[in-house]
């Protein structure tokens, strides 16, 4: 079974039952120590894509939003025993022309990590996939607030919904992450690990 752990901010890493290595966002928080087979950037805002934190193995891929959008097209690859489908993400903050979200689908398991982004019209489509982990910011700044996470959430309708880039400070904003109104919510603190 897959493991996550939640870095902080919108980093996380993901560890699959057969040991590869996904790092999402790099950035936040501790957990950097296992080599990475994949890296996954949103966008390249600085508290996004610290490259330099993440040990690399020799064959890792990393993709960034450019990667993702080559050629103006949300690309899908399939990258040592995971698929990634590329989705649309952005805001008044983040041009949609350089960010995106991606679903990653790893030992039977879906996960959704938007990046930064608030209601994006796919979100509709989504609901019939039935996605097991979604990861939607809430800080209410630069992306959007609990409350219209908590409308995304329902909307994308996933088993569970973790609230994350919490905080423009990057801290961990318990007063913004409880205020995520949706079935299925799990609160996860920075560094702070769970099985998919």
């Amino acid at each position: 079974m897959a493991k996550l752990l939640f870095q902080g901010h919108a980093s996380c890493r993901i560890t699959t039952h057969s040991g590869t290595v996904i790092y999402i966002d790099p950035f936040a928080g501790e957990g950097y120590d296992l080599p990475a087979d994949l890296v996954l950037i949103t966008h390249e805002h600085e508290d996004h894509n610290d490259l330099g934190k993440v040990p690399q193995k020799p064959d890792c891929t990393v993709i960034r939003s450019t990667d993702a959008l080559a050629g103006g097209q949300y690309h899908n690859f399939d990258i040592h025993g995971v698929h990634i489908q590329t989705v649309p993400a952005g805001n008044r903050n983040h041009n949609p022309k350089e960010c995106v979200g991606y679903i990653l689908t790893v030992d039977g398991v879906t996960l959704y990590h938007a990046g930064d982004t608030s209601t994006m019209p796919h979100m509709v489509v989504l609901a019939p996939r039935k996605l097991d982990w979604v990861l939607l910011p809430v800080d209410g700044v630069y992306n959007m607030d609990p409350a219209e996470a908590s409308t995304c959430a329902r909307r994308i309708g996933g088993k569970h919904t973790i609230p994350i880039h919490t905080d423009p400070s990057y801290a961990y904003n318990h007063t913004q992450a409880n205020r995520l109104d949706c079935p299925g919510k799990v609160l996860l603190e920075h560094g702070q690990a769970i099985e998919l």
